[in-house]
């Protein structure tokens, strides 16, 4: 990552940080250690080979057995051993650990690496004692550490237990758990994503979250709720003032309550004496307040002692959650503050004060926010800004475990996910991994039971969200009409608040849309807030309003009011209506609707029609060239093209896809990253259109899962470019598989700058062999630049490529690590009486290799052109190539 840069370390630097670690005391280096035993794990888990060669290289530990410990055990095992043997063998050790990471720190300059190493050299000796507050907290007189364990006691009341929500049909309770015992572990890292977003914030960061998961893992910061307040390299200093964002349900409010368990059990930041926790869907309640006021309405039992409290700020925290529900404008850069407790003014002016430190000069705040609202406002005011990532696969396969509770359901059910890319993209969310749980578990029971009705496992998000409503309906004795009464009056209300940025309605909202409050199925969709005596309710989660807002179209059909929000989803920036327009498509295939029928009548066909036709639209108006190019706006319009295709794919509607593309399609998704859902979107649309002349797949980062995916759908395309896209040898069965097929359409095939090297040569002359017998067109164009090819394997793709029968016109192997030992083997491309283009510049060839090179030109009964320039030819034999032009009129050398 760009913005994490290692320092040049010289010896001298070396032998100081030494030293000056030499000066701890045992027990200091001991506690510091284990201090930073999170990061330190993350980090050698990131660096396994690295941090091996250097602690040998130091006689620290036998790499051999660590070595076999991470084959047979992998990162994660072989990294807590190796910290927890490193602490085990003593001071030596350890003090050869730091200073073997110290050194690793310029060629490897991991992020997490380098705030630990700035945090010993910041902080110096203070960090000791850092450490031991946050261990002890401050000394209290009696007073305030009676009420203090009071606080305590009260939160761990309203903090020990999760609380799971009732499955759809269900007659049990809400279960709760304990949450020392369920949570997961979230990733966080530190981010200024939010920024830039075009797309649905979770279909935006479930892209981030493939990319993170195949490239980025390694070089991503990843921020620990024990790191929150420590000390942050990118604002150099422990910052007071730290901001998390996190889209709907990914566990910001879970993470929350879990900091304050851990603070309240003495595991997290014991320096903060109080912490005051808020919820802005709560504040929208009170006008103007005083922070005293604020704090005793929430906290009645500090009455008495609250004035003493507050004389401390610096031992004070106030955590302040969900600040996209928050009702006023939030304005950070905003003159307007409060600097008296009991001043009463706006909650949010309140905040502001909290923030920019003119009121309690010295508390610390912690707050959370959907990364849309970030994107909208000035957030310099924070000096860390983390983003919570949600699960790796890890966290994920463990809800699933935790869910079931029986090991063969967990893992039929995380497998079929897992074969899902659409499904499985989702499950970094865990109320989402709730949703897909709940729906596979009632599919596993109905198959169990042969009962037909639930024996489709869902395929697409809609149909995952088909299934859900399905269950709900089918376990309530409800007759149709009163279900698409409260279905249609609870999707209008959906999709006012979605469009209008409402996630909670109160009795005005309810009643406005006439909302049937007394009905048993509402419990289903939507959950009361327990925080107020009038009845408030919002939808269990987002995405659920989303479906429920596509579904009242379909029940309750009104032209007008489709065309209407259709033009105003597609007008949203910010991408947030883009799954309520999977949902509309989605819906939009009979095949899905029917799971519906018998639940609430017949859905419109009408709306199907005029969804589909809205979509074929959209497609042509982005096929329209533009009229002045620019490379941020033909991003963001390429990744709207690839919006529209999610549309086609939830759609199911293959003869609308061919007919909206129409004939002679080309498609370029160049430099952009395209995750394996996309892959999976972008075969069904290839499959859909078997007309493809170019699709360009350079710089996508597709690698071997995105390529496995496309490859059964490749094979007729006339042009294809997949370019850097980090390919392995491995990978090129798959290339087999599309240059062999009878069908085969390939003219051009780009392979350039991807991880090839000579084992690939062998599967590639097989490949262009087979490729010969096509019925179609066969393989004239063929890039295999800047991979590494040299090698024994290489003298197969020669061979094949020199054969008469080759139709091979335009062969690239330019940076290919070719040296003079190939130049013989070179000639032998003379054979071929179709080659006309031959690149061979930035290889290694010398005036030793030259008169071979020489041969092929002068044998050659078709080349045209021939580059061999930016070898190491001297300038004599440059000339001489120069000077055979003349021999062969029509043949241009470029040397």
């Amino acid at each position: 990552m760009d913005e994490f840069r290692g320092k040049v370390v010289m010896d001298d630097d070396v032998r100081k940080f030494r030293q000056e670690l030499s000066k701890s005391e045992d027990s200091e280096l001991r506690m510091i250690y284990e201090y930073l035993r999170e990061d330190l794990t993350y980090i050698v888990e990131s660096m396994d080979e690295e941090i091996m060669r250097e602690l040998s290289f130091r006689k620290i530990l036998d790499i051999e057995y660590y070595a076999d410990v991470l084959k047979q055990l992998g990162a994660s095992v072989f990294s807590q051993l190796l910290i927890q043997d490193i602490l085990d063998l003593g001071r030596e050790a350890v003090i050869g650990f730091w200073e073997s990471l110290y050194v690793l720190q310029a060629d490897r300059p991991h992020p997490n690496l380098l705030a630990v190493l700035d945090e010993i050299s910041r902080t110096g000796h203070t960090l000791v004692d850092q450490i031991l507050l946050d261990q002890s907290g401050h000394s209290l007189n009696a007073e305030i550490n009676d009420i203090q364990k009071y606080h305590k006691q009260h939160l761990l009341e309203k903090t020990q237990n999760l609380m799971e929500c009732r499955a759809p049909g269900s007659n049990r309770d809400p279960q709760h758990f304990s949450i020392s015992d369920h949570y997961l572990d979230l990733v966080l890292n530190s981010s200024q994503h939010f920024r830039c977003r075009s797309q649905h914030e979770i279909i935006d960061t479930g892209g981030k979250h493939e990319y993170y998961l195949k490239k980025a893992q390694g070089s991503l910061e990843r921020i620990s709720p024990r790191r929150l307040f420590r000390w942050c390299p990118r604002s150099g200093c422990v910052p007071r003032r730290v901001m998390m964002s996190g889209v709907p349900g990914v566990g910001k409010t879970t993470l929350m309550q879990k900091f304050v368990y851990d603070w309240v059990n003495g595991k997290l930041y014991q320096r903060f004496s109080f912490i005051f926790f808020f919820k802005f869907r709560e504040l929208n309640r009170l006008n103007k307040v005083s922070l005293e006021t604020m704090i005793l309405q929430q906290y009645p039992y500090l009455q008495r002692q609250l004035g003493k409290i507050l004389q401390a700020p610096e031992n004070l925290l106030f955590i302040f959650d969900g600040l996209d529900e928050s009702n006023h404008q939030m304005d950070f850069t905003s003159s307007q503050n409060c600097t008296n407790i009991q001043w009463a003014d706006n909650v949010i002016v309140i905040v502001v004060s909290l923030l920019r430190q003119s009121l309690l000069k010295g508390c610390s705040v912690l707050m959370t926010s959907r990364p849309t609202k970030l994107s909208l406002i000035d957030t310099d005011l924070f000096q860390r800004v983390s983003e919570i990532m949600g699960f790796f696969p890890k966290e994920r396969q463990m809800y699933f475990e935790n869910f079931f509770g029986n090991k063969e359901l967990s893992e039929k059910a995380f497998h079929y996910v897992r074969e899902n890319d659409t499904l499985y993209t989702f499950c970094y969310i865990p109320s989402y991994c709730w949703i897909i749980c709940t729906v596979l578990s009632m599919c596993f029971k109905a198959q169990n039971t042969n009962d037909d009705r639930m024996l489709l496992l869902p395929k697409t998000v809609t149909q995952l969200f088909v299934s859900f409503v399905t269950n709900i309906l089918a376990n309530h004795s409800q007759d149709t009409q009163r279900a698409r009464e409260l279905l249609t009056s609870l999707g209008w209300m959906a999709e006012y608040g979605m469009m209008n940025h409402v996630l909670e309605f109160d009795s005005k909202y309810l009643g406005s849309f006439n909302v049937d409050t007394s009905s048993k199925l509402l419990s289903s969709f939507m959950v009361e807030s327990d925080q107020h005596p009038d009845l408030t309710i919002s939808f269990l989660h987002l995405i659920i309003q989303e479906f429920l807002s596509a579904l009242a179209h379909f029940i309750d059909y009104s032209p007008e009011k489709l065309r209407k929000s259709l033009q105003d989803s597609r007008s949203f920036k910010d991408g947030r209506a883009e799954i309520f327009l999977r949902f509309l498509c989605g819906l939009s295939d009979s095949s899905t609707r029917s799971l519906l029928k018998p639940y609430l009548g017949e859905l419109s066909q009408q709306a199907s029609i005029d969804v589909i036709s809205w979509l074929s639209k959209c497609i042509s108006l982005e096929n329209e060239p533009m009229e002045d190019y620019d490379e941020e706006n033909e991003n963001f319009n390429i990744k709207k093209r690839l919006s529209i295709f999610g549309n086609f794919f939830e759609s199911r509607n293959k003869p609308v896809v061919r007919n909206s593309l129409g004939p002679n399609v080309n498609l370029d998704f160049s430099k952009i990253h395209l995750t394996s859902v996309d892959c999976t979107v972008l075969t069904f649309v290839l499959d859909s259109c078997k007309d493809i002349q170019s699709l360009n797949l350079d710089s996508c980062f597709i690698q071997s899962e995105g390529l496995e995916r496309l490859a059964p759908v490749l094979y007729p395309i006339q042009d294809l470019r997949l370019s850097n896209n980090d390919l392995k040898d491995s990978d090129i069965q798959l290339i087999y598989q599309i240059l062999s097929h009878s069908q085969c359409g390939i003219q051009k095939l780009s392979l350039r700058n991807n991880s090839l090297t000579e084992k690939s040569c062998m599967s590639l002359a097989c490949a262009i062999s087979s490729n010969e017998s096509s019925t179609k067109q066969v393989l004239q164009e063929f890039d295999l630049s800047r991979n590494n090819l040299a090698g024994e394997n290489f003298y197969d793709l020669i061979t094949v490529l020199s054969s008469e029968t080759c139709k091979i016109t335009h062969l690239l192997l330019q940076q290919v690590k070719l040296t003079d030992e190939y130049a013989s083997l070179l000639v032998s491309l003379s054979n071929n009486n179709n080659l006309t283009h031959l690149n061979l510049n930035l290889n290694y060839f010398t005036d030793t290799g030259a008169g071979y090179i020489r041969d092929l030109i002068l044998k050659s009964a078709s080349l045209k052109e021939i580059r061999i320039d930016v070898n190491e030819f001297s300038k004599e034999t440059e000339d001489n190539f120069k000077r055979l032009e003349a021999r062969k009129p029509g043949l241009h050398i470029i040397t």
